[in-house]
């Protein structure tokens, strides 16, 4: 057993509200104090409100104000910051953070692991051979990657050409304590205009960027209330996140003429809550890993109307915990959404099934002992004397 808990540094491009980060405030909040202890290097930002999340008292949060282009300007800093600190293991995330595992080897951090969680709106499919050749750059350089759906494991072996033995899959897990249906009937959303017995409430939760296409969304309800479907006079949607995308989608809802039936509610702390005042949950997403959110929505007990990338088929059984549409296509979303919006029956059903399937396949606890037996393994292969509890 090792003498002192092993040192983790968890380096992401900006540590701030998003599926990935929480991801790594899950883990953190999650991993025994006893083994590990872990700081957050931020290539950019850590958000202060942010890092409130991570409850342990005992975690630092580093920024390094990276200016725009690549991060060998911030080389120096992080082989230096390494060295120093002498972490057991270095965890990048994504593209964007990928390329500190350079400074990492340079300072002899034995292990330095990788994980992918999805592409961003320049390369939705991963299809981008710059990008692809990129990582293979990088290569070398990791010991291990993590891949969060079969997609992207998939992708790392077939077009980074990692071998499979590198490659681990690890799904997003999810607090079925934190998220759950509501005891009762459908609780009000603090500071909504929506709520009514009457009203049909979808919403949709995360960053408003292009990559997450809510103005779809916006276009596929507006759809709905033309068509007069049963049960669409008493639709209303929630869009709850910030962004850069913030004033095209208010464009997309002035241009349509909903404006009395749709509630952009800012970035909220309260995703529990907010979950549990729905009735429909809907991921408008132009690409994806393991969606977080989706995860959270089926625990809650809410049907999912997804697009049909990256990790979403292997979270929502289409027909039943909800249906899987392509990106991009309003009509077929609202074509989705309509037999929810008309059949409460519907909607009680297959949000059931999403909860049962959440219980039985997506616990955040196993996705945690997953995380420590990676970090344990690749230490005990890089360091072959060493012991890891």
């Amino acid at each position: 057993m090792s003498a002192e808990p092993l040192l983790v540094m968890h380096v992401v491009y900006r540590f701030d509200v998003g599926g990935l980060e929480n991801g790594v405030v899950n883990l953190i909040n999650r991993m025994p104090s006893d083994r590990f202890r872990h700081v957050v290097v931020a290539l950019t930002q850590c958000a202060p409100a942010f890092c409130r999340r991570i409850v342990r008292p005992d975690v630092e949060f580093i920024s390094l104000d990276k200016p725009p282009g690549h991060g060998v300007k911030v080389y120096p800093q992080l082989f230096r910051l390494f060295r120093d600190r002498r972490p057991a293991i270095v965890h990048t995330r994504n593209l964007a953070a990928l390329e500190a595992v350079v400074p990492a080897r340079a300072a002899g951090v034995p292990v330095r692991i990788h994980g992918e969680h999805g592409w961003d709106v320049a390369d939705p499919g991963g299809t981008r051979r710059k990008l692809q050749f990129v990582r293979r750059l990088y290569r070398p350089f990791v010991s291990r990657y993590v891949a969060l759906s079969r997609h992207l494991a998939l992708y790392l072996t077939d077009a980074v050409r990692v071998p499979a033995a590198r490659v681990e899959r690890i799904c997003n897990g999810v607090d079925p304590a934190r998220f759950r249906p509501s005891d009762g009937g459908r609780p009000p959303i603090a500071g909504s205009p929506f709520g009514g017995d009457d009203e049909v409430l979808v919403g949709t939760v995360g960053r408003l960027q292009a990559v997450k296409d809510q103005g779809n969304l916006v276009r596929a309800v507006a759809h709905l209330v033309s068509q007069r479907a049963p049960g669409t006079d008493r639709l209303r949607l929630i869009v709850a996140g910030d962004g850069a995308s913030r004033g095209s989608i208010e464009a997309e809802v002035r241009a349509a003429g909903i404006g009395h039936a749709v509630w952009l509610a800012g970035e909220r702390t309260d995703v529990p809550d907010v979950m549990r005042g729905l009735d429909i949950f809907a991921l408008p997403s132009l690409a994806e890993g393991i969606s977080n959110t989706i995860l959270e929505a089926m625990a809650s007990g809410l049907p999912v109307i997804a697009t049909d990338v990256g990790g979403n088929p292997e979270l929502v059984q289409h027909g039943v915990s909800g249906k899987l549409v392509p990106p991009s296509d309003y009509v077929a979303l609202a074509d989705a959404l309509a037999p929810y919006v008309a059949d409460g029956m519907l909607r009680r059903r297959h949000g059931d099934a999403g909860r049962g399937r959440v219980d039985a396949e997506f616990s955040l606890d196993v996705m945690v002992d997953r995380y420590a037996a990676l970090y344990r393994t690749s230490l005990e292969a890089a360091l072959p004397l060493r012991r890891v509890a």
